[in-house]
């Protein structure tokens, strides 16, 4: 009932229906992918579990699962774990080079999960900017992307199981 309903507002507001989704809390029970899948959903990002999208197998074909990036979270990190703003920066930054630098032997994806009520407020805004300036500034060497994005691009060059 949840899946219908939110697919339905989201596609009465923009005028067409969400290929992704992310569960509130990141919950989902076992049968959340199926349900998905059969509602038209191409991709979900409940799984912390890789660096890279994914195909789940459902009852009635298949779903990308996009990395959920749990651990540069600013929930997580700020509040759960009392991380401050400027160590939460150098964790996104820090993040980023590693992943940059495994990634010429495979492609990899790195989210950033930003709550406006938390990274939002001005004394640790100006942290998130020196980590998006950090990222912003080797956009030569990395694809910008949303989720959908890379999941429509990881669709087309993952085979399916």
């Amino acid at each position: 009932a949840l899946i219908d309903l939110v697919t339905r507002e989201i596609t009465l507001h923009e005028g067409k229906p969400p290929a992704g989704w992310l569960s509130p809390w990141i919950a989902e029970t076992p049968l959340t992918p199926d349900l998905l899948h059969e509602a038209g959903y191409t991709y979900l990002m409940d799984w912390c579990m890789d660096d890279q999208p994914v195909w789940l197998t459902t009852r009635a074909g298949h779903i990308l699962s996009m990395p959920y990036p749990q651990e540069i979270n600013d929930s997580a990190a700020i509040i759960g774990r009392q991380v401050s703003a400027s160590e939460f920066a150098d964790m996104i930054i820090d993040q980023f080079e590693e992943l940059l630098a495994q990634s010429p032997g495979q492609p990899l994806a790195m989210g950033i999960a930003l709550h406006s009520m938390i990274v939002g407020q001005p004394f640790r805004l100006r942290h998130l900017r020196r980590a998006l300036e950090h990222i912003a500034g080797k956009r030569h060497d990395c694809w910008l992307a949303t989720a959908g994005e890379i999941a429509r691009f990881s669709q087309t060059v993952i085979a399916r199981p």
